[in-house]
């Protein structure tokens, strides 16, 4: 029996039945009639409910709560764009990340337009750029701490590496040399924790938070952790009233709408956002390349000859940013079929209509990037890896709907740091290819492991080799 077919009877949907000039009702999936399924395979079960719906409104129902699916293009640009004011980042499932980030960036109302002001000018595609030449010396630093894995032929673990990388890059250009070695190397395998620790809490946010789940001990151990090296961070830098122009020192001269000072807390929480999306991001995506790399020969085969005319033997510069068109087009490829953010929900305001569905004030709606990235009527061949689907020179659109490509989400919440990965995952990838051989010696199965993040469920591990 077809896969979506037996999903369908499994889960009970109730279907939209009826007489011409009746509100229609949303396919219902009842997840708690098949919890055992959801356990052993969450992702294929969500891309499994993502065909049986096809791009229409759907409702999935957990028992104690329900959140509706919103996959098609035109509904996506609805809720992001066009009736932004209505859908609000809050509610149910916004509770274990607001337990998170507070009141920053990653809120709503005037912290959020505060945060916004403060961090659009160091956050601008130009702005960004002017820190290739400090991003790259970062990445080369790091990439150093893989010579000699490399001359031994070692395997190393890629999500371990590319963690370290790209930590030390953020970390260098977020803080601008203001924060020792020792507190860095203490806040990457906080921020490693904090990840995996957080999966529960995120797929059953509608747990109370005085039920304890697998990860709430080490999720307070990891913030404490970060609160302990940046509160005195930000107290010092209180005291420096300088005109440096790195992230965080734009945060601590922040001021309130009424010209006051901003509280240590907003700093941190701003902070704390900015340093989770910025690492998260690019350390998952980068970890899915190289075993899509190897089993795509002739993608691998153009990006290093692309790296290897433009960057040479390296380091990689700004002047080589332009020329890396390839680079930039199998960083799209990957976010298309793994975006970070791969799912993020919205509360309605006011009651509202949705593709035909009613959607009652206080309820809440997902967007699924990973679905809509993979909708057939608006994606040739959606489940393989092609990055010339984004090459400008063939004149494809992708997807054919502006809003079937979301990986940064759109509207007055678009990702503020999507220059940031994008400058940061070509660099690193260029770098990478520079200096190295990399192959994937770990068969990986295409399975994400479902969290606040899309990671791969199983290790992938790399043998270098000297270029």
């Amino acid at each position: 029996m077809h896969a979506a077919e037996t999903l369908i009877r499994s889960m009970d949907p109730v279907m939209s039945i009826a007489a011409a000039g009746s509100v229609p009702q949303p396919e219902t999936f009842r997840l708690y009639r098949n919890v055992p399924q959801l356990l052993r395979d969450p992702m294929g079960e969500v891309e499994r409910i993502g065909r049986a719906a096809a791009g229409q409104v759907a409702r999935l129902h957990f028992g104690v709560a329900h959140v509706y699916l919103a996959t098609h293009p035109d509904h996506v640009q609805h809720i992001l764009m066009d009736n932004a004011a209505n859908f609000l980042r809050d509610g149910t499932y916004w509770r274990p990340l607001r337990r998170l980030f507070g009141q920053g960036i990653m809120s709503e109302g005037t912290d959020w337009k505060l945060s916004r002001k403060a961090l659009q000018p160091v956050l601008t595609r130009r702005y960004v750029h002017s820190m290739a030449d400090q991003m790259t010396a970062a990445i080369n630093e790091s990439l150093d701490g893989l010579a000699e894995s490399a001359r031994t032929g070692r395997p190393v673990v890629a999500m371990t590496e590319l963690s370290r990388i790209v930590s030390h890059t953020v970390i260098s250009v977020f803080f601008g040399g203001k924060i020792t070695p020792a507190d860095a190397a203490r806040l990457t395998p906080a921020f490693e924790t904090v990840v995996k620790a957080i999966a529960f809490r995120y797929l059953l946010p509608f747990l109370p938070f005085w039920i304890p789940v697998p990860g709430d001990r080490a999720l307070r151990r990891a913030v404490r952790l970060f609160d302990e090296v940046l509160y005195p961070l930000i107290r010092e830098q209180r005291w420096r009233n300088d005109d440096v122009r790195d992230f965080f020192s734009v945060l601590c001269r922040a001021h309130e709408a009424d010209g006051g000072q901003v509280s240590d807390r907003w700093v941190r929480d701003n902070l704390f956002a900015m340093f989770a999306t910025s690492t998260e991001t690019t350390i998952g995506a980068l970890t899915w390349l190289w075993p899509l790399l190897n089993d795509h020969p002739e993608v691998a085969r153009k990006l290093q000859e692309e790296v290897d005319t433009v960057v040479g033997a390296g380091p990689v510069r700004t002047e080589h940013v332009p020329g890396l068109t390839y680079t930039r087009q199998v960083v799209q490829e990957l976010l298309r079929l793994y975006p970070a953010g791969w799912v993020f929900p919205r509360r309605a305001v006011q009651s509202t209509r949705l593709g035909g569905v009613t959607i009652q004030a206080g309820e809440s709606v997902a967007i699924s990037p990973f679905l809509t990235h993979r909708l057939e009527s608006f994606w040739e061949r959606p489940g393989e890896f092609d990055p010339d689907r984004f090459d400008p020179d063939l004149g494809r659109e992708p997807g054919h709907h502006r809003y079937a490509y979301v990986p940064f989400g759109d509207g007055p919440h678009k990702c503020i740091g999507l220059h940031v990965f994008n400058l940061e995952a070509e660099l690193i990838i260029a770098s990478i290819l520079s200096r190295f051989r990399p192959t994937s010696c770990t068969s990986v199965s295409r399975i994400p492991r479902v969290g606040a993040t899309l990671r791969p469920k199983e290790s992938v591990k790399l043998i270098l080799k000297v270029a």
